[in-house]
């Protein structure tokens, strides 16, 4: 039980640390999209707060969804905490790589897409608007790719067992 914990937590762990690096960058780019797009928990526009705050707030459930999941799989492949680091930095850089895309096509997305998505941006200048649509975008993509290659470790978590079966 204290191994299925670790990796829940280990899990759990590495959502919120990317969720704080990608939340401290996209606090930067649109503050807006945490004060405006976000309901104010807070009541502070630093962008470091809301980037700590909503880095955790954003993800910690995410890595829990990931996390018991792959604890399950991983009692049949006896895989320790460790052994997920390698996997978990992997879909880090794999998801900060697909954000940063999508960030960038966010930033050159048409303004008619601002009234839609988010009614109140709308009445903001175009480069508010250019930089709320980055900031949109790069999340969606992290929570994409997140969803996806979350799918993947758990997959390479569950094979682990049946290829040790097989070789054997």
């Amino acid at each position: 039980m204290k191994r299925f914990l670790a990796i829940v937590l280990t899990c759990v762990l590495f959502a919120c640390v990317y969720g704080i690096i990608h939340d401290q960058i996209t606090a930067r780019i649109c503050v807006q999209y945490f004060t405006v797009f976000h309901p104010d928990l807070f009541g502070t526009t630093d962008p470091t707060l809301l980037g700590l705050t909503w880095g955790v707030i954003a993800t910690w459930w995410v890595g829990l969804i990931l996390g018991v999941p792959v604890a399950i799989v991983s009692r049949k492949a006896n895989l320790r905490p460790r052994d997920l680091v390698r996997p978990l930095a992997w879909l880090a850089v794999a998801m900060f790589g697909g954000a940063t895309i999508a960030g960038a096509a966010g930033w050159l997305a048409p303004a008619s897409l601002v009234p839609m998505i988010s009614p109140p941006m709308a009445e903001f200048e175009p480069q508010v608007q250019r930089r709320f649509m980055s900031a949109l975008f790069a999340h969606n993509a992290s929570y994409a790719l997140g969803f996806f290659g979350g799918l993947i470790v758990l997959i390479w978590a569950w094979r682990l067992p049946r290829a040790a079966e097989t070789s054997a």
